[in-house]
């Protein structure tokens, strides 16, 4: 079952958190949609990712992905959404492929 989304003024405590090198409460949810999920996706723990997916719904976070050919997200993050949010394997695939190819994709950690 998909959350549907429910559209929320403030942004709660623990995703505000992830806003350290900005003023959390100038951040727009329509406004700043984009760049609200992108951090989310990439630095949220679960809460934060549970919230965004009622927040935003996950129709919203699919049409996220397609549209910025998955966002720049860390490969095995890339294969967790590509899984939960039924994303075309293909393009997944291809979206890995280049993650992994950039500078950052072959840091060793």
């Amino acid at each position: 079952m998909t959350p549907e989304p429910t559209p929320t003024a403030e942004l709660p405590k623990g995703v505000r958190s992830l806003f350290w090198d900005c003023d959390p409460a100038s951040v727009d949810l329509e406004k700043h949609r984009s760049f609200l999920i992108r951090r989310v996706l990439d630095r949220g723990n679960w809460d934060a990712i549970t919230w965004l997916r009622r927040t935003v719904g996950d129709a919203a976070l699919r049409e996220w992905f397609l549209r910025k050919a998955g966002g720049g997200l860390e490969p095995a993050k890339l294969r967790f959404w590509g899984l939960i949010l039924d994303l075309p394997r293909d393009q997944v695939d291809g979206w890995v492929h280049q993650a992994r190819a950039s500078i950052w994709g072959g840091r060793v950690a």
